[in-house]
């Protein structure tokens, strides 16, 4: 039966039916082969969304829409702008730090794709940046979308493994810190080898002026991560405050965000959210007739017999999620994967928490490389370039994610210090 399904499941692929789709024929043919009743399918698709921390992913898809279309993130451009933006390359560290602090809400590394590189990628091509390397550079930042928290694919994580979704979110804060400062290091080194940026300080507000027009979007990242970790409410109950906020900020303060927008907003949110949820439900089924079939348990042995040792074990699963990455959509390979891998990492020591913000980070790396990047075609998008013109500015973007994953990877003090000092034990 999983023979069956797995093969079914690439064959699908190789055919470009959607991955969603994909996985839900493929358990179908399990169920068939399986002798099952047919009743299993409807009961693990709604087990599959019958939990509450996914009740999250909606309200912050929605709470990133909301900043876009309110003008939240364009003051927060600004504000990075006038901290970074005085030194040679200060526009495309901008690019990073607004990511950042954009991350901080939106969860989603497309959300912020859009919402950031609709301002920063025409600005970047005005002040010289070539436009293949203003694209790769967003595609890349936005990347920290996923990995500093809210982060809908650690929460996806989390329900997909009974780990805590708080402890989650803040072990991802210091590797995201890293990622981007990283990213920082690498544009600020382009732009004084290319001689580029040298005037990307011109109409930037000064410090001052620039928080306090944007302080009351800098307050939104403060409000939610601090209710979190403050123990004021739950990180899906942070999602519904992330939203009140945006609509009364966009709409009462900065009154940029229309009943129109408002609605387009929620229109595009719902398709998002389905998309994601379709997935969900699908590899939900997939994942209990894996389980059924006791994959999980012989995958362990499988892989115990391959690997010797914890650093061998990690090096190959780097390596294996990177390709997978490549070729199948985070929240899918997460929703599949986690289940499977968890029980084979904790028989090599490796802690759950540490191991998801692996898992997320790796497979991060698969939104911003081909065949199938998403935050590649949105940046395209943004910036009308066709794919092909963006590989080899991205080239390098790749490789300084790839060495801090493998900091991340063997140094599990960065991810677990936080976490261990909030959630003492």
């Amino acid at each position: 039966m999983s023979q069956l399904m797995i093969v079914s499941m690439l064959i699908f692929f190789g055919l470009s039916v959607p991955v969603a789709v994909s996985i839900g024929l493929a358990s179908l043919a399990g169920v068939g082969a399986s002798g099952l009743p047919w009743v299993v399918v409807a009961q693990q698709l709604f087990a599959a969304l019958d939990k509450y921390p996914l009740v999250a992913i909606p309200f912050f898809i929605l709470a990133g829409n909301l900043m876009e279309a309110g003008g939240i993130s364009e003051r927060m451009v600004e504000f990075a702008k006038s901290v970074v933006g005085g030194i040679q390359g200060g526009l495309a560290c901008t690019c990073v730090l607004t990511c950042m602090i954009f991350a901080a809400v939106a969860g989603s590394s497309v959300a912020t794709t859009f919402a950031v590189g609709a301002i920063l990628i025409p600005a970047m091509i005005r002040h010289g940046y070539p436009a293949p390397f203003a694209a790769s550079l967003q595609a890349s930042a936005a990347e920290l979308g996923v990995i500093i928290p809210p982060s809908i694919p650690m929460i996806l994580y989390a329900v997909s493994t009974d780990t805590s979704t708080g402890e989650l979110f803040i072990a991802g804060v210091m590797p995201g810190i890293l990622i981007g400062v990283a990213l920082m290091f690498y544009v600020w080194f382009y732009a004084k080898r290319n001689n580029l940026g040298k005037r990307d300080g011109e109409g930037r507000l000064p410090l001052w002026p620039a928080f306090k027009n944007a302080w009351l979007a800098l307050l939104m990242p403060v409000i939610i991560l601090g209710g979190i970790y403050g123990g004021i409410f739950t990180p899906t109950e942070a999602s519904v405050v992330a939203v009140m906020y945006a609509v009364f900020v966009g709409k009462v303060i900065y009154r940029r965000l229309s009943f129109r927008q408002l609605s387009a907003t929620l229109h595009k949110s719902v398709v998002s959210t389905a998309v994601i949820m379709f997935v969900i439900a699908n590899a939900g089924i997939f994942s209990f007739l894996l389980n059924r079939a006791g994959i999980p348990d012989a995958l362990g042995v499988w892989l115990s017999q391959i690997f010797d040792t914890k650093f061998t074990f990690l090096m190959g699963m780097n390596a294996a999620l990177f390709v997978i990455g490549m070729f199948i959509e985070t929240s899918a390979s997460i929703v599949v994967l986690a289940p499977l891998l968890l029980p084979v990492a904790l028989k090599f020591g490796v802690e759950p928490v540490h191991f998801g913000i692996i898992m997320v980070v790796n497979l991060a790396l698969g939104m911003i490389t081909p065949p199938f990047g998403v935050n590649l075609f949105a940046a395209c998008a943004v910036a009308k370039l066709p794919l092909e013109r963006l590989i080899k500015p991205l080239v390098p973007f790749v490789g300084v994610v790839i060495v801090c994953l493998l900091v991340i990877t063997y140094w599990p003090g960065l991810s677990l210090g936080l976490r261990d000092l909030l959630y003492a034990k």
